[in-house]
């Protein structure tokens, strides 16, 4: 008799990818079998696209154009206010407590606050810069070309992402990558930010896809993973950051882009 187990699929100290099924099966090749995927829904930022460097580059830009060196001690100063306000911002507009009017303009304005300098004209002239620029960004994360080309030869590609739509699409085509997707589904059009399930439901039925055809690919822990285990979806942590303690075992669990070859 073959022994039932789950199966895990090592490099540690640098491991590769994990296979969780949920159910145990035989082999990491009949769960591939069992699991004949059909449609992927890939996170778009810090998943293929690589938000936190080209915002950096872009908020250094706009932090020496308005002159800001004038009001904090240095770039990473400002950099600190601004990200520490925007994830408790980017939370309050994920519960619907605010507009996406009011979290662009607490986050660009709130640095300013802090140091006392508080000027509203310049925070929206600063603002409405970074938003023109930052679409225009081309860096993508490791492999994410060689990924894509290969991945959609073979599955139905979309995008499941919290970003807004004025922003995403341009990125893509910024960065050369908007071919590979047959369609594009933002929280911004229905108003409902992953991990809520109704973005989950709301993308399987724009792309007529099914649940158990489907697979949720993201950088996210909360947004991606968590939230597509809630809906039944089996999903793929792309763990950019090393993150070693988690809430549970994702379907399957990688560390590079390029491991999404070998689990699919």
């Amino acid at each position: 008799m073959i022994e039932r187990r789950f199966l895990q699929i090592h490099r540690r100290g640098a491991e590769s990818f994990c296979v969780n099924p949920q159910e145990p099966v035989f082999s990491s090749i009949l769960f591939i079998m069992a699991y004949r995927y059909k449609n992927l829904f890939f996170d778009l930022d810090d998943t293929l696209w690589a938000f936190s460097q080209n915002a950096h580059d872009t908020f250094e830009e706009m932090y020496r154009k308005y002159g800001y060196d004038s009001f904090f001690r240095d770039f990473h100063h400002f950099y600190t206010l601004y990200q520490q306000r925007n994830v408790e911002l980017w939370e309050e507009y994920g519960n619907g407590q605010l507009t996406k009017d009011e979290l662009n303009r607490q986050r660009f304005l709130y640095p300013l606050e802090a140091v006392g300098a508080g000027d509203a004209v310049l925070a929206q002239r600063f603002a409405d810069d970074f938003f023109s620029v930052i679409p225009t960004k081309k860096g993508l994360m490791p492999y994410a070309r060689e990924v894509l080309e290969y991945l959609s030869a073979r599955y139905n590609l979309y995008i499941l992402s919290n970003g807004f739509q004025e922003l995403q699409c341009h990125k893509m085509r910024s960065s050369g990558i908007d071919g590979f997707f047959k369609k594009v589904v933002l929280s911004d059009d229905i108003g409902v930010l992953k991990p809520w399930p109704e973005i989950f439901h709301f993308a399987l039925s724009a792309t007529q896809s099914e649940l158990k055809d489907s697979l949720m690919i993201g950088d996210s822990w909360e947004n991606d993973v968590a939230g597509a285990k809630g809906v039944g979806m089996h999903q793929v942590f792309y763990n950019v950051n090393g993150k070693t303690e988690l809430p549970f075992r994702p379907t399957y669990e990688i560390f590079s882009l390029k491991d999404l070859m070998q689990v699919l």
